[in-house]
């Protein structure tokens, strides 16, 4: 991987986590004026629960995305019980599960890699489905499973660099092969019936 799309790698991982550091204390304060109005008797109102439930799946987007799209310096690893905790509040019980191991910490760069990985194969799951984390010896393996997948064969070409018309909503195709090109690694991909696997 060449030096210009590195340095533009490591400008977009900035600017996501300046982006992600600024949202997360008013989203954090707003979380916290909610539980105010629930100690005042407001606990259990349709409106206050909406709220709730609104600023819990920001928190929950919020960390997620740090760790997918933001900076990973030597050194920095997340700890299980906070993996866990972020995919649960990201994908907040819908109909996208994720089966993590809990192999203890992982190194925030890894994990990076993994999270870019899930969003990519989340992508596969608009009907709903189970992604699988799995540690291999020196990497990882990533699978989406599900009865029906869409399908979006445009999206994956861009591990390849075809990022031509690709929609900004699919951004993290793009960052994956960086992501894990900075662990000295590639990406692998197998699509079988009913079934997508990433390895890197």
């Amino acid at each position: 991987m060449g030096d210009a799309t590195m340095d533009g790698f490591d400008l977009a991982v900035r600017v996501a986590s300046r982006i992600c550091h600024d949202l997360i204390s008013p989203v954090g304060a707003i979380g916290n004026g909610v539980e105010l109005l629930a100690m005042s008797g407001l606990k259990g109102s349709p409106e206050l629960g909406l709220v709730e439930e609104s600023v819990r799946n920001a928190q929950g987007r919020i960390k997620f995305f740090r760790i997918a799209f933001g900076r990973a310096d030597a050194g920095q690893g997340v700890s299980a019980a906070e993996i866990g905790g972020t995919l649960k509040e990201y994908f907040g019980g819908g109909r996208v599960q994720v089966d993590w191991p809990e192999p203890g910490p992982v190194a925030r760069a890894e994990l990076r890699a993994v999270f870019l990985a899930i969003n990519c194969l989340e992508v596969e799951l608009a009907y709903g489905g189970m992604i699988t984390v799995q540690p291999l010896e020196g990497g990882w393996e990533v699978a989406a499973l599900a009865p029906r997948m869409r399908g979006e064969e445009s999206a994956w070409a861009a591990l390849g660099g075809e990022a031509e018309g690709l929609n900004p909503a699919m951004v993290q195709f793009l960052l994956l092969p960086m992501a894990v090109g900075v662990l000295g690694r590639e990406i692998a991909i197998e699509r079988r019936e009913g079934e997508m696997v990433v390895r890197f």
